[in-house]
């Protein structure tokens, strides 16, 4: 039988059955002492002064959020390509998630198109920016660094800076990622990171808000425990028959330190993984380029250090002789069923929020309300690219993309 190549797969060795045989004999298999420990290794590496892990990085955005005073009757700025529980996390504050393009090379928020939604869609009174048509009070913005590309943050930075707006980083797949020496994590706003299995490192499930401000760190994790203001190793240091106080109502947002047995054992290995997944990333580059030049290789700009968390390239619709997105797209599908019928797993690189059934039946958008993303959401691929892949690997994706793309063009 053919061996299958999956788009990724998590990286273990018996380091992690071993630390998690040590909770389970702990006894302590809750939200505990592995749980912090394992925020202050990821904060560490990040370069920022606190974490707080929660259960996903969908919760961890709506943690951010909720601490960061976002709520009905205000809009967040979302970038259109990015998937979906960046806007869901916006909608479960009771906020609204207004929509803006990315930049197709990098897939990243465009400043252009962030500018131009702002400049149309809102009006400055008292020194705030509320929407035009609902009235809603614009309280912020939340860009995504997507696939482990850090996005243009000074300038989201500075645009939220002159309108005094809130910005909260979607680092769901930039663990690791920077710009320069500055670690995403680093950029002076709350950052969520996400430990699912597609991630450079995973606990199962799992996320983490980072952070360098001491009093939203405390509030998030007395949000995260139900609005609990004492957590439970405190309670477990004494005094642990009273239950704490309640002043405010909270979520159920905790990481289980069997999670984290495992993550502090993968942030042990983060920068090995980053490394091959880098090195196989550039091998990809040089190899497409040269065999399969109707894919567009995913750009790096110069300063800007990419993790790779996913290899997504682009069909070269001027290179296939493809006149619309359209078209490209269902070319797309086709060639990707071709791909999975010979046991190698691809995905399309994330969706267009703004096309999906929810937002479009809601909100009433058009695909080409924003063209990049849209384009992104139907030409996009991601090929395989994981710690344990062989050359050889990369080299029966490689033959395979050339060998259907060649009998594709024929038919």
């Amino acid at each position: 039988m053919t061996k299958k190549i999956p788009v990724t797969i998590p990286y273990f060795t018996d380091e992690e059955s071993e630390a998690v045989k040590e909770a389970l004999q702990s006894g302590w298999v809750a939200q505990g002492p592995r749980v912090a420990r394992f925020e202050k290794l990821i904060a560490a590496h990040e370069g920022a002064g606190y974490g707080v892990a929660t259960t996903s990085c969908t919760t961890a955005l709506h943690l951010a959020m909720a601490a960061g005073g976002l709520k009905a009757g205000m809009d967040a700025i979302v970038p259109a390509f990015t998937f979906v529980a960046t806007a869901n996390a916006v909608l479960m504050t009771g906020a609204e998630p207004v929509f803006c393009d990315i930049r197709r090379e990098t897939f990243n928020i465009s400043i252009e198109s962030l500018e131009e939604v702002i400049r149309e869609g809102y009006e400055e009174r008292d020194g705030s920016l509320f929407n035009k048509k609902t009235g809603n009070l614009l309280w912020g913005i939340v860009p995504v660094h997507e696939f482990g590309l850090c996005c243009e943050i000074d300038r989201v930075n500075g645009i939220a800076s002159r309108w005094h707006l809130k910005v909260i980083e979607d680092a769901a797949c930039a663990l690791g990622a920077r710009i320069g020496d500055r670690h995403e994590g680093s950029f002076g706003n709350m950052s969520c990171v996400s430990f699912h299995p597609r991630k450079s490192i995973t606990t199962g499930e799992g996320g983490m808000v980072l952070c360098d401000d001491e009093a939203a760190a405390c509030r998030m994790r007395e949000l995260r425990t139900h609005g609990s203001t004492v957590s439970a190793d405190a309670r477990d240091k004494g005094r642990g028959f009273l239950l704490p106080e309640f002043n405010e109502a909270g979520y159920n947002y905790r990481m289980t330190d069997i999670q984290a047995a495992v993550g502090c054992v993968q942030v042990r290995k983060l920068d090995q993984i980053i490394e091959i997944k880098r090195k196989n990333a550039l091998r990809y580059d040089r190899l497409l380029k040269a065999r399969v030049p109707e894919l567009i290789p995913p750009a790096a700009p110069e300063g800007y250090f990419h993790t790779y968390q996913s290899y997504v390239c682009m069909l070269d619709l001027k290179a296939l002789g493809i006149g619309s997105v359209a078209e490209g797209g269902d070319f797309r599908n086709r060639l990707l069923q071709r791909l999975e019928d010979l046991g190698i797993a691809t995905r399309q690189g994330t969706h267009a929020v703004h096309m999906l059934g929810y937002y479009r039946n809601t909100y009433g958008y058009r695909p080409e309300d924003f063209p990049n993303a849209y384009a992104c959401d139907h030409l996009s691929i991601t090929l395989p690219n994981y710690v344990q892949m062989s050359e050889e690997d990369q080299d029966r994706v490689l033959e395979a993309l050339r060998s259907e793309l060649d009998e594709m063009k024929k038919s």
